[in-house]
This record gives structure tokens, sequence and C-alpha cells, in this order.
């Protein structure tokens, strides 16, 4: 007889299969925030480059090379053209203003000169010339004058008499009238003779004034075409040491060839070279300073260079006050140059980790140092040691600022001694 069966409520497969669900959800929920939660990466701190952020005075300045030149340098050009005869010093000589450097020769110059000369001679005997003929014609007006004076006065002398001889009835008319006429023709005569002396003169001041004119301008000549020779003798412009002397002798050197220059020895200047990014914040009278033998000098920006050259223009500074005793011509000095005045402000060290965030993030240490969390900044200006901090980061935090190369995506660091 058949018997009917009772299930079984818990078999061994149902209690197994309900154990472990509650269990398969506690791992997929693990993993779930595992995989969602932050990123971690196990650093060793030895090899990280740690720095405090505190408050305190910040300047900004950028790090610059410059070179040392002389304070004024003059060019020696040759003005005209010619053949090194002799060389009177050589490449390095202290000279003194006007202390001759080299001697040229040129030969249609020197010709020249000569022809000039002998040209102005020529113009002054012609004037001499010129001078004593109308000094004779002078002398012959005058003779002709004095004549005609003396010949006026005796006629006038016969006139009054024979007016009065004539008015008392003792001549006759007619002796009276010949009188008058010879007389009158005398004054006539007398007259002329002045107008003549007189348009002479004239004219003999007119043409020794335009000889004067002549010869003076033929004199101006003479003096630029004998300082034009004087100009084949090369001399120093102003005290100070030659430098550069590009001649030898029996060389031929162009009228306007550069020959060398000359270095004032009063002073020196610093001309430095800047990247073109700051040249709208770079303007004559900012400050920068140098050290040069463990002592720091103050410089000046004098003139500024507007012409940018490979990403780079020039500035001319000079020392404020004291210049360096050690320092000479074409040596490099590192500089410092102010670009704002000093202020407060919350700084962070400059590291390398500028290159991988560009001073949008950093990694700030949490305050037990077991642990770094990325945090969102804004940097604003810098100087080659430090960066001002505008927001993100307070003073005491500690941040890593070595570079993070191989942090990755990482958001969380641990710090696993």
């Amino acid at each position: 007889m058949d018997r009917a069966i009772t299930p079984r409520k818990w078999t061994p497969r149902k209690v197994l299969l309900m154990g472990g669900l509650p269990l398969a959800a506690l791992l997929a929920a693990g993993s779930y925030y595992l995989g969602t939660g932050p990123s971690q990466l196990n650093v060793d701190p030895a090899r990280l480059a740690v720095s405090e952020v505190r408050r305190g005075s910040f300047q900004e300045f950028i790090p610059v090379s410059g070179v040392v030149l002389p304070e004024t340098t003059i060019y020696l050009d040759a003005l005209e053209g010619g053949r090194v005869e002799e060389k009177y010093v050589e490449d390095g000589a202290l000279m003194r203003k006007g202390q001759p450097v080299l001697r040229l020769s040129n030969a249609d110059l020197e010709l020249s000169l000569v022809n000039q000369e002998t040209a102005v001679l020529n113009l002054l005997t012609q004037m001499q010339i010129s001078r004593n003929a109308a000094q004779q014609n002078t002398n012959s007006r005058l003779n002709q004058l004095a004549d005609a004076d003396n010949a006026y006065q005796e006629a006038e002398r016969v006139y009054q008499l024979q007016k009065n001889l004539y008015e008392q009835k003792v001549i006759a008319l007619q002796e009276f009238k010949q009188a008058e006429a010879a007389y009158r023709y005398q004054t006539r005569r007398r007259r002329l003779s002045r107008d003549i002396l007189r348009q002479d003169s004239s004219a003999t001041r007119l043409e020794q004034g335009q000889a004067g004119r002549s010869y003076a301008r033929m004199q101006n000549a003479l003096t630029l075409m004998r300082r034009k020779v004087g100009d084949l003798v090369v001399r120093a412009p102003i005290d100070g040491q030659l430098t550069s002397l590009d001649a030898e002798i029996g060389q031929s050197i162009n009228k306007g060839q550069r020959l060398g220059q000359l270095d004032a020895v009063s002073g020196f200047k610093v001309r430095a070279d800047i990247d073109e990014h700051y040249i709208s914040r770079i303007f004559p009278g900012l400050q920068g300073e140098c050290t040069v033998s463990g002592k720091t000098y103050p410089l000046q920006i004098r003139k500024v260079y507007t012409q940018v050259s490979g990403g780079q223009f020039q500035v001319d500074m000079s020392f404020v006050g004291e210049v360096p005793k050690a320092i000479r011509r074409g040596q490099t000095l590192q500089l410092r140059l102010t670009l704002g005045d000093e202020t407060q402000a919350v700084l962070l060290a400059k590291g390398g980790f500028f290159q991988q965030t560009g001073g949008n993030w950093v990694f700030k240490l949490t305050p037990d140092g077991k642990a770094a969390y990325r945090t969102d900044v804004r940097l604003g200006r810098q100087n080659p040691d430090y960066y001002e901090v505008l927001s993100g980061l307070r003073p005491g935090d500690k941040v890593i600022t070595s570079g993070y190369n191989n942090f990755g995506t990482m958001q969380e660091l641990v710090l696993a001694k």
C-alpha cells in the first residue's frame, strides 16, 4: 500500500543557498565601495619633498644673466680712406684723448690739399694785384680832384675880382663874362671829379668785398681740406682703453671702416637678456641686485631695448652707488630683477610638482602626516623660491612639492614607512 511522504521544509541545499545570499551581497557591496572610492597609492615618504605653507614677506623677482660692459663705448671709424703707414699703440693700450692711434696715407687727398693751397695763394696774389691797381686808380683820381679844386679856387678868385671891377665900371662886360664862364666850368669840373672819385671808391669797395668773400670761402675749403688730411691720423676721442683694434701696417682702409673701439674706464654697466614674457613689466628705474665676492650690489635699469630677438629683449643696468672692484669687461653676473614691492603673503616653496599640475592642485598631507590628498589650489605671483598662494591652502599646511610623475591619477597617497 502506498504511503504519503511529507516534503522537508529545509533541505541542506536550501540552507546553503539562503546563507550564501547575504554573504554575496556583502561581497558585492564591498567590491562596489572599493571600486568607487578614492584611488590610493603607497609611497615611501623618504623619497618625497614636503614643504610647510607659511606667511611671510614676498617680493616678485626674476633671475637673469648679465654681461659687464664699459659704461661708454666709442667706436673708431676711419674718417678718410688710406693705407696704414704707422701704428703708434697696440690693442689693449690705455689712451688719452687726442693721442694718435695710427697714421694713414692718401696721395690723392694730399694732392688735393696742395692744389687747394695753390688756388688760395693765387687768389691772394690776384687780390693783392687788384688792391694795388685800385689804390693807384684812387691816387690818380685824388690828384685829378686836387687839380680841379685848385683850378676852381683860382677861377672863383678871378670871378669875384672881375665882378667887383665890373660893378665899379672898371672893366668891360666881356671880361666879366669870361671870368664868370671860367668859374662855372671849374665848378662843374670839381663836382664831376668828386662824383668820379666817389663812384670809383664804391666800385673798389664792392670788388674788394667780393674778393674777400671768395678768399674766405677758399680759406674755409682749405681749412676743411687740411682737416681731412689731418684725419689720416686716427686719434682717441676720449680717455679709455683701446680694444678690438683691427689694422696692420700696409693694410688698405676704406672710408668709414671700423678700426676698433675705445672703452671708457670711468665705470661699467650690465647688459641683461630678459624673456619677452616680461617686456610689459620692465621699465627704466626698475631695481635689481647682484652678488660679487659675497657682497650684494644694487643696480637700476637705465635703458630698455624693446626689440625682441630669439624670444628675448635687452636692458642696460647701472650700479647704484659703489661699483664692484673685482669685475671686468665681459664678465657674466647673475642678477635678481625686482618686479614689485615687498608684501605679506601666504607662501609655498617651489618644486617639481608645478610641471604636472600647472599650479592648479597639490597633494596636501593630513594632520597626522600618514596620508596626502589631492587638493585644488590657486597660485599667483612667483619668484625663484616661492609661489604666492591665493586660495586652497593655509599657513601650517604641509604639501608635497617634489615631482608627481609617478602618481598618475591617484587621489590619495598613503605614506607608508
